[in-house]
């Protein structure tokens, strides 16, 4: 629940930050981007949490399913850039989804300690 929490305070965040910069354009890419990185993370991390305590090989392959989860966002930002690029202005859209992604993916660390 902590990541859902962090997820969405960071997206409000981040979308109001952007919307300061580039005003009302950056506020959608921002918006869905941060929730997308908020429910990658999350289904990244339901699938950790269950073998924290398994053999490497386990972790190991859930965790690469998460990060592959990862890459599809940033996949899917290329695409909605480059198709939509006056809904999708790249940099509101970068900062949407890394400004939630990469705070949220370091908080993951927490798990394995």
């Amino acid at each position: 629940m902590t990541v859902l929490w962090l997820g969405l305070a960071l997206t409000g965040v981040v979308t109001g930050t952007v919307f300061l910069v580039w005003g009302r354009a950056a506020i959608v890419p921002a918006l869905v981007f941060g929730l997308l990185a908020t429910a990658i993370q999350l289904a990244a991390s339901a699938l950790v949490r269950p073998v924290l305590e398994a053999p490497d090989r386990d972790l190991l392959r859930r965790w690469a399913y998460g990060m592959a989860l990862r890459l599809g966002g940033v996949i899917l930002f290329a695409v909605l850039v480059a198709l939509w690029r006056d809904v999708f202005l790249p940099l509101p859209t970068a900062i949407g989804f890394l400004g939630v992604l990469v705070p949220l993916l370091f908080m993951e660390t927490r798990l394995f300690r």
